[in-house]
């Protein structure tokens, strides 16, 4: 089981962190199995990062093998959505990236991947615009619709296979809306997607 995320998939969040806003291919990177957070789990506040922020988005599950996937087949390669959060050592990150290193243990650190139970897509009146919401302390902080993501489901599974063979029960975290911020010990964080109530993750 493989865990690919995708970074900078809203421009209104890249433009946030002062990144670029990709052009062409897709920003990927990849999580462990170590990271997934699951059945409303706390995460404990790693004692290695004094910048802690949260990240919500849409995980899209792989339901069959498959590799070099065209077009016009992708559709078929996933059938499920899940509400993720992937939390983010931004002092890490930062620190890393000054120096033109690899940032995957800013992001792949253990548990920094909680995940919600999975909704077959067949139950979601839109499957092209998913609309998904993170609520910290009660107040939404993160507010977002798949719509507006720069590469979408489709594309995401044909550039991905085209490097990696995917497997059934791989998950794709696609992204982060604008609103991403820090978490202090004592925050509950709640992932929403269509109004349905899929996550809670405490913070200790």
């Amino acid at each position: 089981m493989k865990i690919f995320c995708i970074g900078r998939n809203y421009a209104d969040h890249a433009k946030e962190l002062n990144n670029p806003v990709p052009v062409g291919d897709p920003v990927v990177f990849m999580k462990p199995n170590t990271a997934l957070l699951v059945n409303n789990k706390p995460l404990y506040y790693p004692d290695y990062t004094e910048n802690l922020h949260y990240e919500g988005e849409i995980v899209l599950r792989v339901c069959k093998n498959g590799r070099s996937v065209q077009p016009e087949f992708a559709a078929r390669y996933y059938d499920a959505v899940a509400f993720g959060i992937d939390f983010t050592a931004r002092d890490i990150q930062d620190r890393q990236k000054a120096k033109g290193l690899p940032w995957e243990i800013a992001k792949g650190f253990d548990r920094s991947a909680p995940l919600s139970k999975w909704i077959a897509l067949e139950d979601i009146n839109n499957p092209k615009n998913i609309h998904f919401q993170l609520k910290k302390n009660g107040e939404v902080v993160q507010d977002g619709h798949s719509e507006n993501m720069l590469f979408p489901f489709d594309h995401l599974i044909v550039y991905l296979s085209k490097y990696f063979t995917l497997h059934k029960g791989d998950m794709i975290y696609t992204g982060t809306p604008a609103g991403v911020g820090p978490v202090q010990k004592g925050d509950v964080l709640e992932g929403f997607i269509e109004d349905r109530h899929l996550l809670t993750c405490a913070i200790k």
